[in-house]
């Protein structure tokens, strides 16, 4: 029985350590990320692309400054929300518009992103965004619905 006590305690001290680890970890990844330049995240961002989907000379340079123009206005977005932090609450109606100007923003990528990719590219951007979308969804704690 007292080794069971043991093997139990040893077990939990183990995967809180480990739960600890991991978070320090994420920290330390997302201070880096924010550490970068709008310039440096582009050319990061495009270099993976052109791994990932084996882009021509002429598409990486059209995606960098698409992930130029993405990278300067998260910025932006992110000095204005360090400012409004502030007041802290938003009310329902910004809360709308900034969902509708995200969603818009998204619409616009993509259209400009099947542009500049060919279709085979385009469909396996669109699987890896979709695979994005799903992890970060069960990262937030929310459930696949049934249908």
């Amino acid at each position: 029985m007292k080794k069971l006590v043991m093997i139990v305690i040893a077990f939990a001290t183990l995967q809180l350590s480990a739960q600890e680890q991991k978070t320090e970890m994420r920290k330390d990844r997302t201070e880096s990320k924010m550490d970068y330049s709008p310039e440096a995240m582009a050319q990061l961002k495009a270099k993976k692309m052109t791994l990932k989907l084996d882009l021509s000379d002429k598409q990486q340079q059209e995606v960098s400054s698409l992930f130029l123009e993405e990278a300067k206005f998260r910025a932006d977005k992110k000095s204005d929300m360090s400012k409004d932090k502030a007041e802290q609450s938003i009310s329902k109606e910004e809360r709308l518009k900034l969902k509708n100007e995200r969603l818009d923003r998204q619409i616009s990528m993509k259209k400009k992103m099947k542009t500049i990719l060919s279709a085979e590219q385009y469909e396996k951007w669109e699987k890896i965004g979709a695979k994005r979308g799903h992890k970060g969804s069960h990262k937030k704690g929310a459930h696949k619905s049934k249908q």
